[in-house]
């Protein structure tokens, strides 16, 4: 790791840097790209041991809903120590968690929790995956499981089986059918918009339907609302309603996957809420405890068939995560930060689509809330500028919800098949007929810039911003701001995140696909939120 890359970095970081390097894993990650060691931290500021100072728009991996030791946070913990009250209790009953659960209920979608069970999990995300997926197999008696290309779930065996990327980890994912998420920038289908949002979800029926399609009836679907490692892409609401009344024709527990963007950070208290669907199974993690490790999953009492101790965990009994995730449940609900963050976000999006406008490199910008993505792109590479995908800000990219369909219809409410020629279910031209949507392909997207991607991220690094990577080739700049964050920082990241991208822009050359090595000195990119 090269260092001194950091201007005017001390003596004492480095040595804590370089026995880090030397005692730890390799497989640890967001050490190798930000190699800051912080000391202190409030609200949205964090303080190195060198004494710079940096913005996080990282917040733990979207852990931090209120960013660093927020007051109420630290009160809350300060009150369960100062009790005496024991810190572990496996899964005894307690005040602190009696009201903790008061405070989840009170805010899931209403026919959830009116017949809602909770169970806590060992205290990650990828733990309460586990669980959400027991369940749903103890529940049915079924094994098969149905996911989404791009998904990202956690990094034990069955999350990981259920994320995208199973298979490149030797990871085995038998009974996994994966199904294609509406992705409109690099739409999997050619189309984009609602078009290819209808195809998704006309593919996932089709198949759950066809005796010879290879997927048995599945215990259950998992998805998220918004991927996050899969490169902070919306699922559009009309889309998420269809798989809600695909799997519940169907007898299927939709499980909704929460972890990253439950707690305001889509700009509603869950993402679930935008569009109105109500799954069977919530898996909650990250930002429910506070910035302190806490998992549970919430799910619909019918489901409660398994025994005692059919999964369990020696820290799921954490007091102190209880008071502090309670603590950020009620001060997001009462000071309406979720709709905050759709107000800031929005703003953001905004901005950062006016920028990319006339920088081919800047191929996509996107997301709900706050949690905002900026997917860069090597534009000469087998790629016009100015033909084939609309650029950001343009065309279907400009809504991601993708909510309207021509002449101001809304898809998939009576049919999913509304807004094809004729009002008939499209894709089944008779032989010799051309395919409905043949003349509405789009030209592919450019290739991923992973390379720019990392110049992009040690730029903002050296402006004092910490941004994450993610998408599928780590070329997605990724910002996680907490949901207290004020219009001055708001301005402030964006300022350094744009001038980051400009200085990247010009390093790179306009027709080099690849950055010189001294471009990103920390090493190779690294996403991933490993829960």
């Amino acid at each position: 790791m090269a260092l001194a890359a950091v201007p005017g970095d001390g003596g004492a970081t480095q040595g804590i840097l370089r026995r880090q390097a030397l005692r730890e894993s390799a497989a640890r990650t967001y050490a190798r790209a930000l190699p800051i060691v912080p000391v202190r931290a409030r609200g949205m500021t964090v303080e190195g041991a060198d004494g710079r100072r940096y913005l996080d728009c990282l917040s733990g991996a979207g852990a931090l809903a209120l960013g660093h030791n927020h007051p109420v946070v630290l009160d809350a913990i300060r009150a369960v120590l100062d009790s005496e009250a024991p810190l572990q209790v496996l899964d005894l009953a307690t005040p602190v968690k009696d009201a903790f659960t008061d405070e989840l209920f009170a805010t899931l979608p209403p026919g959830l929790a009116s017949r809602a069970r909770v169970q806590f999990c060992g205290p990650a995300g990828t733990d309460a995956v586990e669980a959400a997926l027991k369940l749903v197999r103890t529940a049915t008696g079924r094994d098969g499981l149905l996911a989404f290309s791009g998904a990202y779930h956690g990094m034990t065996a069955g999350a990981l089986a259920a994320s995208g990327g199973a298979p490149a980890d030797g990871v085995m994912a038998a009974g996994v059918t994966r199904l294609p998420f509406p992705y409109d920038y690099r739409c999997p289908f050619g189309v984009g918009g609602e078009r290819g949002a209808e195809l998704a979800a006309h593919w996932a029926e089709k198949l759950l339907d066809d005796p010879k399609g290879g997927a048995p009836h599945p215990a259950g679907m998992i998805l998220e609302p918004v991927q996050g490692e899969g490169g902070v892409i919306p699922a559009p609401d009309g889309w998420l309603r269809r798989m809600r009344e695909i799997t519940a024709a169907r007898s299927i527990p939709l499980i909704a996957d929460e972890v990253q963007t439950g707690v305001g950070r889509t700009g509603a208290f869950w993402a679930v809420d935008h569009s109105g669907v109500e799954p069977d199974v919530m898996v909650l993690s990250k930002a429910i405890g506070g910035g302190l490790p806490l998992a549970v999953v919430v799910y619909r009492e019918d489901l409660d068939v398994w025994p005692p101790g059919a999964h369990a965990g020696t820290f799921r009994g954490n007091q102190l995560a209880m008071a502090a995730g309670a603590a950020t449940l009620a001060h997001v609900r009462q000071n309406n930060l979720a709709e905050r963050a759709a107000t800031v976000g929005g703003r953001m999006l905004e901005r950062l689509r006016g920028f990319a406008a006339g920088r081919p490199q800047i191929g996509d910008v996107r997301g709900r809330g706050l949690m905002i993505g900026v997917e860069l792109v090597a534009p000469e590479a087998g790629f016009a500028a100015g033909a084939g995908v609309a650029p950001t800000g343009a065309g279907p990219v400009a809504n991601p919800d993708h909510e309207e369909a021509p002449g101001g219809t809304t898809p998939y409410e009576a049919s999913p098949y509304e807004a094809s020629p004729g009002g008939g279910a499209p894709y089944e031209a008779s032989p010799g007929e051309a395919a409905p949507y043949a003349d509405a392909m789009r030209t592919a997207a450019p290739p991923a810039a992973p390379a720019l991607a990392a110049a992009v991220q040690q730029e903002c690094l050296r402006r004092g911003l910490i941004v994450e990577l993610g998408g599928r080739h780590g070329a997605v700049i990724r910002l996680l701001p907490p949901l207290t964050i004020t219009d001055e920082q708001t301005e402030a990241v964006l300022d350094r995140l744009t001038d980051a991208l400009d200085a990247s822009i010009r390093t790179a050359g306009t027709h080099s696909r690849e950055l010189p090595p001294t471009a990103a000195p920390f090493g190779p990119p690294s996403t991933g939120d490993h829960r």
